[in-house]
């Protein structure tokens, strides 16, 4: 670290500043890139301008700090209208005014091929406040916030309709019965309510991270970096009943893509076991599974009580 204010820098959710002597500082960035990230046959640029603050947001979320400022850099291609750029700012404004930040700076380019996107958040935790990703203790339960592998059903099935669109322009896409799980994709919600509710009953998780790159990859992370093992369970898993609905209508295994789907932004974190009465109590938290040894390893325990070892296949970007 070459400045002192630098508390911490890359490979958490954010880095972390120390302005001053009670507050720390979190500063996080997040690009997205066409054809990488998105598609606009099936993304409203609306939509994307909202999504790329939110991403940042749950980083900021994610280390148990609040955002309060955003900086914004766009390269578009001359195929960009005047009339589409007020519309990814329409979106931005619209997530700064429900989550209560400010845009305060950033840059507009002019790129040779298609749009990009990056957004730097910046947000203030107490300095007794702040959560890691590798302060996570043996015996800790392992809990999730909302459920998991919307995103990645949506997009599986945005992407099946832009097939049969290019094959067949004549036929309109199906996609009202599964609005659940496309808005998951397309406008994607950082839990600041589940900071607020665990404040309320004064629970400081000991580790955290946000559910980009799927549950097991962030999993991962968590013990990786706090060098402990893991045992969750396969029934304890969150998953919505039209996620479900939309696995078996792809044939998939809805707990593979919980697993290994990404783009989710629920808050995976860790707590001290004393908590768990208050916590199963408190509606859209599942508790999931323990911290255990690292010599026990990083086990999912499926409903037959046979335990596999977590993989971080992760997030494959379209």
């Amino acid at each position: 670290m070459r400045q002192p204010s630098t508390i911490k820098s890359i490979g958490d959710d954010a880095a972390v500043l120390q302005p001053t002597p009670n507050k720390l500082q979190v500063i996080t960035t997040d690009m997205l890139v066409e054809g990488i990230h998105f598609d606009l046959m099936y993304t409203p640029l609306k939509h994307l301008g909202y999504k790329a603050v939110v991403v940042n947001l749950s980083d900021v979320y994610a280390m148990n700090a609040l955002p309060t400022q955003i900086t914004v850099s766009l390269a578009l291609s001359s195929r960009f209208t005047v009339e589409a750029l007020d519309q990814i700012y329409a979106g931005i404004y619209a997530a700064c005014e429900l989550y209560g930040v400010d845009l305060v700076g950033g840059d507009t380019s002019s790129s040779k091929k298609g749009l990009i996107i990056s957004v730097t958040a910046l947000g203030e935790v107490d300095k007794d406040k702040v959560v890691y990703r590798n302060t996570a203790k043996v015996g800790d339960l392992i809990c999730v916030s909302g459920d998991l592998g919307g995103a990645y059903l949506g997009l599986q099935l945005l992407e099946r309709e832009k097939a049969v669109f290019l094959s067949h322009p004549d036929v309109q896409p199906e996609l009202e019965k599964y609005a659940y799980p496309v808005e998951r994709q397309l406008k994607p919600e950082a839990r600041k309510d589940i900071l607020d509710i665990l404040a309320t009953y004064d629970i400081v998780p000991s580790s955290m991270i946000d559910i980009s790159d799927g549950l097991s990859s962030d999993l991962l992370h968590i013990c990786t970096q706090s060098d402990v093992g893991c045992q969750i369970f396969e029934e304890n898993i969150p998953v919505h009943t039209k996620t479900f609905s939309l696995s078996q209508l792809f044939k998939m295994s809805p707990i593979t893509c919980a697993l290994n789907g990404g783009e989710d932004y629920e808050l995976l974190f860790t707590v001290h076991p004393k908590h768990l009465s208050t916590l199963s109590d408190i509606y859209g938290l599942s508790v999931i599974g323990r911290i255990v040894p690292a010599e026990q390893g990083r086990k999912l325990f499926t409903t037959d009580k046979k335990g596999h070892d977590l993989i971080a296949q992760g997030w494959k970007h379209i």
